[in-house]
């Protein structure tokens, strides 16, 4: 006997086509009538909350009064509630910022009650290749998805990579590392049971057309039917509507149920000959043009800030808050569980995907200031206990004076680059002799600065840029004190680091003195800025901007790098759609300016500035386009004819003992319409690239599937994309910079750098100007080069040239703490760390780390003094032994005991 499973839900996107407060308004009336009809409908079983938890925070600050029902219906079955936090965008968020998540979401659906069992991504724009071992390690061992797999179905259709395509709904779903959990795919979507009729003759209607389209791809006679969509209210009459099927239908049972009892039912009755689907899904077997990965390209200042506070929070606060623990005896979980809900908060798949109206996103800008800010009060608060306990008295030198600062990487990589950080020399209190403040700046700014040199903890003179930073007025918060305003003097300290080993500190001191440095080497700019060079980079600019770069580790020579490619954009926020006949401008084919910015032993940095002429907008047409609600597919306006004057300026930065070559590029964009790429030729040719995704460096096809229609193949980015053969490779590094594309070639990255649009997309006209992106920008993105047995190593050179050093001035005192000390040793070039922490509200440190090989890999992981017991994601105990391996792709946690 067949039957019906009938799950009521609705799926509820916090902040979309609406601002957030119109969601979340509609929000309280979807509970308030929920409640209500678990109150009046006995026969009403359940409701599934969408999977995250955020949903009961949102309705509670509201109806506060409605806590002890809302807990009430948790507790008797009712309301279903969890895993998640919020439904995020698995590629653009981090890999922490998934676990996170998951974390939180289970630990807050621990406070009600009992998570519901699934990994629940409805609608997650592709799903990240790592699901089945996240979901593993959280103890789930399904997951439904509305995206990303193509169903077949029993009609025989040929499909020609069964890795992305399934005959049935039901499948298994096995991960790079070799996990496997059932796969659920809403082959009829989410919404396939949605306003189901009472009426008799309407109902017929409804259900011969539903059940035919069920029947088409599940594995069972189990039939799910999803009754709610987006924002969808209650079915208030559903159980009526579910009588009335049952009347007409005797021969099958229609039940109001739930996920749990669903799948239980579901795994009995599984066949043997589902398909097993493998890694990344998103899409590969469709047409291409609705996979939703451009994506990663709108509102990039949404990217960069996301990047920006994510390091903040992982990659800075938590390590210096983790290591300030054996000082303070304390660790701000609260605080930091603020700041991670705060974050959190701006991924939701249409939110950190920049797909939502402007009102949307400047909420989100508020958010990211936030959590950043949170993030640098925590890393400033323990920093300061820990340099308070640092031994700087052995620093001190008779008759001189003195200034210690102590540099950090708290990165979980070694560090090679410019420490850059700002002194202060002297400071005049605010009525001090009774001076007016403009009288104690002026004196202060006026002071002749002595001579300094730096010294490092050994008192060796180390090679340092000294340079004057002015007077300006400053300020303490004492904490037993009322605030203490100051005018001071201070002077900016530049000083290479050279491998600085992950987490770890070192003190330097600037030193009054007459003794000077040793003759510096040769500089690295030649050739009025033509040249660049150090002991691992030859770097060449030709008159048009193009770069010609050698690595002298390989002696392999790269050409046509850093072209900057334009062309018009008619698409979305969703997806790009280049204007039919468009041809693209090239910075190649201009005469470039370049100027030399700094030129010492230290680094080089020069500017290559190229004016492109391009069209200011599309013509008039696309705006009737858009409102006219046409498919980006069918519009035929053209970019203008009036032509405005773009300016592109690149600052390329290469610093002694680097073997990344950075770049800025900033703009003032007054153009619309209109997308911005750099290029990297390689001329490596191969069939497989590689890039960073969620705990996993994500092994992709050059080329796309027979059934591919769109010209374009965007793909997701965090850190890196990587090309490679048998003997030689290139990394493009970025910040923020999510997308990138391998070009028809097969030889050429490309990663978007501005993406223009005026409208959201999807279902109807919501215009979005400020998506147009105007204004000043800048973004950031270096290229490293490897050869046959060193590509992890610019896979590191991009992570951690996205987490600063970390520098704070102290004073000459006593102290328990070394001047320099490495806390913990993290060794293994094929090894990633993306967690250092105390576990959640406990003091034990949180580690975990992944493999970023298909191959075994082998890592060193220590920390004095104590030992590691190994946890899965939730930081809960799981079998398994201590060994300095880690399987292809596997993610590691350990509980430092």
């Amino acid at each position: 006997m067949k039957k019906v499973y009938i799950l009521a839900h609705s799926h509820w996107d916090r902040e979309w086509y609406m601002a957030y407060e119109q969601h979340h308004m509609r929000l309280v009336e979807l509970m308030d009538d929920l409640l209500e009809l678990f109150e009046t409908d006995p026969d009403f079983n359940s409701f599934h909350l969408d999977g995250q938890t955020i949903i009961l925070d949102d309705y509670l600050q509201v109806r506060p009064e409605k806590r002890d029902l809302v807990q009430k219906y948790i507790t008797e079955g009712k309301l279903k509630i969890g895993p998640f936090y919020i439904l995020q965008d698995s590629f653009l968020t981090s890999s922490e910022s998934n676990t996170r998540n998951m974390l939180v979401g289970m630990e807050e659906s621990k406070k009600w009650g009992a998570p519901v069992k699934l990994g629940y991504f409805p609608d997650t724009f592709g799903n990240m290749g790592q699901t089945p071992q996240m979901m593993r390690q959280a103890g789930l061992d399904v997951a439904a998805f509305g995206r990303g797999v193509k169903p077949t179905g029993f009609n025989n259709v040929v499909i020609n990579d069964e890795k992305y395509a399934s005959q049935y709904s039901e499948m298994w779903w096995e991960g790079p590392d070799g996990s496997e959990i059932l796969g659920l795919l809403f082959a009829n979507w989410y919404s396939n049971g949605n306003e189901i009729p009472v009426d008799k003759d309407e109902a017929k209607a409804f259900w011969e057309v539903k059940l035919k389209d069920a029947e088409a791809y599940a594995s069972t006679g189990h039939l799910l039917m999803m009754n709610g969509c987006d924002h969808q209210p209650v079915q208030k009459d559903l159980s009526a509507a579910i009588r009335t099927a049952n009347e007409l239908y005797p021969d099958i049972e229609f039940v109001h149920t739930d996920f749990d009892t669903y799948i239980t039912a579901l795994k009995d009755a599984l066949p043997e000959d589902l398909s097993t689907i493998t890694g990344e899904i998103t899409s590969q077997e469709t047409e291409g043009w609705y996979t939703l990965a451009n994506t990663a390209s709108a509102r990039i200042y949404l990217k960069q800030w996301n990047t920006k506070v994510s390091r903040q929070l992982e990659n800075i606060a938590e390590p210096l808050a983790t290591m300030a623990f054996d000082v303070t005896g304390e660790y701000p979980h609260d605080t930091l569980s603020y700041a991670w809900k705060t974050l959190m908060q701006n991924h939701p798949h249409d939110s950190i995907c920049g797909c939502s109206i402007d009102e949307v996103h400047r909420e989100m800008m508020t958010r990211f200031e936030k959590a950043n800010e949170v993030g640098k009060y925590v890393a400033d608060e323990a920093a300061a206990k820990l340099v308070a306990e640092i031994q700087t008295d052995r620093l001190a030198e008779n008759d001189k004076k003195i200034i210690p600062f102590v540099v950090f990487n708290t990165s979980g990589s070694k560090k090679t680059g410019i420490m850059e950080t700002r002194i202060e020399l002297n400071r005049l209190p605010f009525g001090k002799d009774r001076k007016q403040p403009h009288e104690l700046y002026n004196q202060v700014k006026n002071e002749k600065l002595p001579n300094f040199i730096v010294k490092n903890s050994q008192g060796t003179i180390v090679t340092a840029e000294i340079s004057d930073a002015g007077a300006e007025f400053g300020y303490d918060l004492p904490k037993d004190k009322f605030r203490q305003p100051f005018m001071a003097r201070y002077v900016t300290v530049k000083i290479p680091m050279e491998q600085m080993a992950p987490l770890s500190w070192e003190t330097f001191a600037l030193v009054e003195s007459t003794e000077t440095p040793v003759g510096q080497a040769r500089t690295i700019v030649s050739e009025n800025g033509k040249q660049m060079e150090n002991a691992f980079i030859q770097l060449t600019v030709a008159d048009n901007g193009l770069v010609t770069i050698v690595d002298k580790v390989t002696e392999e020579s790269y050409t046509d790098l850093l072209n900057f490619e334009n062309v018009g954009d008619l698409g979305n926020e969703y997806i790009f759609k280049q204007p039919n006949h468009d041809q693209a401008i090239l910075s190649g084919n201009t005469k470039a300016k370049i100027t030399v910015l700094h030129d010492s032993a230290s680094y080089g940095e020069i500017e290559i500035c190229h004016q492109l002429e391009i069209p200011v907008a599309m013509e008039e047409l696309l705006l009737e386009e858009q409102k006219a609600v046409i498919e980006f597919r069918n519009r035929q306006s053209q970019r203008s004819k009036q032509m405005a004057t773009f300016e592109i300026r690149t600052k390329v930065l290469l610093e002694k003992g680097s073997q990344q070559v950075k770049f800025a590029t900033s703009f003032n964009n007054q153009m619309k319409d209109h997308r911005l790429r750099v290029l990297f030729p390689t001329n490596i040719a191969t069939n497989v690239h590689y890039a960073d995704s969620i705990y996993e460096v994500a092994e992709r096809s050059n080329t796309v599937d027979a059934a591919w229609k769109n010209p374009t193949n965007p793909q997701h980015q965090h850190a890196f994309v990587n090309v490679h053969d048998g003997t030689h490779g290139v990394t493009v590094a970025n910040f923020g910079l999510n997308e990138y594309e391998i070009l028809a070639d097969q030889t050429t990255i490309a990663v978007t750098l501005l993406r223009a649009v005026g409208e959201l997309g999807d279902w109807g006209y919501f215009p979005t100007p400020e998506a147009q992106c105007l204004g000043e920008s800048e973004v950031h993105y270096g290229i490293s080069f490897h050869g046959t047995a060193d590509v992890t190593r610019t896979y590191h050179e991009a992570m951690v040239a996205q987490v600063p050093f970390s520098s704070y001035q102290t004073e000459i005192h006593t102290g328990e703490l070394p001047v320099q000390h490495q806390y913990a040793v993290v060794a293994g070039e094929d090894v990633a760390l993306t967690a250092f922490k105390r576990k959640e509200n406990e003091t034990n440190i949180i580690t975990r780390l992944y493999n970023l090989t298909n191959e075994l890999a082998e890592f060193t992981l220590e920390i004095p003094e104590k030992t590691p017991e190994l946890c899965n994601l939730l930081e809960e105990p799981m079998a398994g032994s201590i060994v300095n391996t880690a399987t292809p792709h596997e993610i590691i946690s350990y509980k430092w005991k």
